[in-house]
């Protein structure tokens, strides 16, 4: 998708006139009758109004300003969604994005809207042209819109698209060492720097969660370190993303029924958010310095996988007592947040598809979030949430939920009772932290079994938005 900004108003394409009701309309080759027509469908209170010129469309798209403006800029992308439909139905390459008011951040969510619609993921079709969006290009006319906020969108849009695809993957494909070697492909063209552990190493290192859930693998774990570090980096010590890297889960021994592991490609959607979150920060240049770290297996029920009953000595020494297979998540994350320790980190944000509670808790409309860091932290990031409407909501994390986790026989165990899952899985994690720390549980609307507005279907991409916004104010950036 290619995205620009334009001087002159190109007189045969198709345009998007974006403004109020009140906005004059007179100056864009529309007829009388045309005009008539526009103020009819106003009256009706239709905010999406569509004129067929014959040689070309023009399509009038009204801002409603009655409401906070997240909600307005959540409005515009929903509306460039439904837009895209209408655009995709009548084969449309080029729209020309006119800003009738010089409300250049509306046309820009607006934008933002029509290319996350245009994402598809065709690799694995044998005519994927017979099925592609016709949108291909986007001029935007604005006069206070600058060239460099158009870049941004094309590297925050292409961020989220790169996450999706890794975790719309299949397994097939997409194991824990290719995994490996998507990131490292990823660091080289955005100039972030990666290393992978292989197996011999994550053993060296003691890596008794990930190796426990490895075991019932024949393919090699992997562990992913990432690094972005400018020279004008606003912050002394690193912030760090773990991403849980779940390249597929079938729960291990405590096996999942088939209704409930037919989207289990999208376990490491966590990780996939690092990854494209690094790709955004470090292609935009934002001055902060992060470390990402990304655990990654699959969690297979072989012969020699680990069971219920076994006790796992942690990377950090605490020994874990291995009631359900199944959370084997918190395994693996428990092992990269003790390795975090080393880096002595300004604050640790996790990311993870890792309970079904937390779905069924809030849906997909919002993100889980538990934690250690200040209040004003979360209230940072709930900010960053409405901005880019990926919300979080912040769940209790009483120290009542811990006594949840004590084990007879070992430090914990690795599941606490029938209830409040999502919040005893934080709790397990907290243990394995002694830092500023925030868990996104983003189990909700990771991944989306029918399509959501602009976000999709399949993989949304949920969280790399969240955090660019999150990151940039922290770099004291607009």
């Amino acid at each position: 998708m290619q995205i620009k900004k334009i001087t002159t108003i190109p007189p045969d394409e198709s345009i998007v006139l974006i403004g109020k009701k009140t906005s004059d309309f007179h100056k864009y080759h529309l007829t009388e009758k045309e005009l008539q027509f526009i103020k009819i469908r106003i009256k009706e209170k239709e905010t999406q109004i569509t004129v067929n010129q014959y040689n070309k469309w023009i399509f009038i798209q009204l801002i409603n300003k009655e409401k906070l403006k997240h909600q307005i800029f959540e409005n515009l992308r929903k509306e460039a969604n439904k837009l895209h439909s209408t655009i995709n139905n009548h084969k449309i390459e080029t729209i020309t994005l006119i800003d009738i008011e010089n409300k250049c951040d509306e046309v820009l969510v607006f934008a933002e809207g029509l290319v996350l619609s245009n994402y598809q993921f065709l690799k694995y079709l044998k005519k994927p042209k017979e099925k592609k969006f016709s949108l291909k290009k986007i001029n935007i006319y604005s006069p206070s819109l600058t060239d460099n906020r158009i870049k941004q969108l094309q590297i925050l849009t292409q961020s989220v698209f790169y996450c999706r695809d890794l975790v719309n993957e299949p397994l097939s494909y997409l194991t824990a060492v290719q995994l490996g070697k998507e990131i490292q492909k990823l660091g080289r063209e955005a100039e972030f720097l990666v290393e992978v552990f292989n197996k011999k190493k994550i053993e060296t290192l003691k890596m008794g969660g990930l190796l426990a859930v490895n075991k019932g693998s024949i393919d090699p774990p992997t562990f992913s370190v990432l690094e972005w570090k400018p020279k004008n980096a606003v912050n002394k010590k690193p912030f760090i993303l773990v991403g849980k890297g779940i390249v597929y889960d079938t729960g291990g021994l405590n096996l999942k029924t088939t209704k409930n592991m037919d989207t289990m490609k999208c376990d490491m959607a966590g990780a996939a958010t690092v990854v494209g979150t690094f790709y955004c920060i470090s292609k935009s240049k934002i001055p902060v310095h992060i470390v990402g770290l990304v655990p990654a297996t699959d969690n297979r029920p072989d012969g020699n996988a680990f069971t219920p009953g076994d006790i796992i000595k942690m990377y950090n020494g605490l020994t874990v007592e291995v009631l359900n297979t199944d959370a084997e998540g918190r395994m693996i994350l428990a092992d990269a947040l003790s390795y975090a320790k080393q880096y002595d980190p300004e604050l640790v944000i996790d990311l993870a598809t890792l309970t079904g509670s937390a779905s069924a808790a809030i849906g997909t409309q919002g993100i889980v979030a538990m934690g250690t860091a200040k209040q004003e932290t979360f209230n940072q990031l709930k900010n960053s949430g409405l901005n880019v409407y990926e919300r979080i909501v912040k769940f209790p994390f009483w120290e009542e939920y811990a006594e949840m986790l004590k084990s007879d026989i070992a430090d914990l165990k690795n599941i606490g009772g029938k209830v409040a899952g999502a919040i005893t899985a934080g709790k397990f994690l907290e243990k394995f932290t002694d830092y500023p720390w925030i868990h996104l549980d983003i189990a909700g609307p990771a991944f989306l079994e029918t399509a959501e507005s602009y976000r999709g279907k399949g993989a949304s991409g949920v969280g790399v938005r969240l955090l660019h916004d999150f990151f940039k104010k922290q770099a004291h950036e607009n």
